[in-house]
């Protein structure tokens, strides 16, 4: 780890959360239901990106990889969403055949990410 690893990092995650900021905004002007249609956007959007990118590094310019990796998907993507990266995952253990992992990666992180959710505004609305 250097600085200018984390400058990199840095600048695009800013630049990423202003990017799902704005779609987000854009989109919720026209979305009058009750589904999340921003976020659900923006995570596919960001899982689409994230495998263009990987692509393009892996066959244009992989002299450049770490610090492309590190400025585009750690930060830029990283900032629209940690989905994209969440995907990135599940498919690199697909493709290394770990089904069983990669299943329960799956499930685990959606299931346990939302009763961590829960159980923080609990802790705050009984110690609170």
């Amino acid at each position: 780890m250097t600085f200018l690893s984390f400058m990199y990092v840095a600048v695009g995650g800013a630049f990423g959360s202003m990017c799902r900021y704005g779609v987000m905004s854009i989109i919720g002007k026209f979305n009058p239901g009750e589904f999340p249609l921003g976020t659900f956007a923006v995570n596919i959007l960001g899982a689409f990106l994230m495998g263009l990118l990987v692509a393009v590094i892996a066959t244009l310019l992989p002299s450049r990889a770490k610090d492309l990796h590190l400025l585009l998907a750690v930060g830029v993507l990283g900032g629209f969403t940690t989905f994209s990266t969440f995907s990135l995952d599940v498919f690199l253990m697909f493709e290394r055949g770990t089904i069983a992992p990669a299943l329960l990666y799956v499930f685990g992180s959606v299931v346990l990410s939302v009763a961590a959710l829960m159980g923080g505004m609990w802790c705050i609305k009984l110690f609170g």
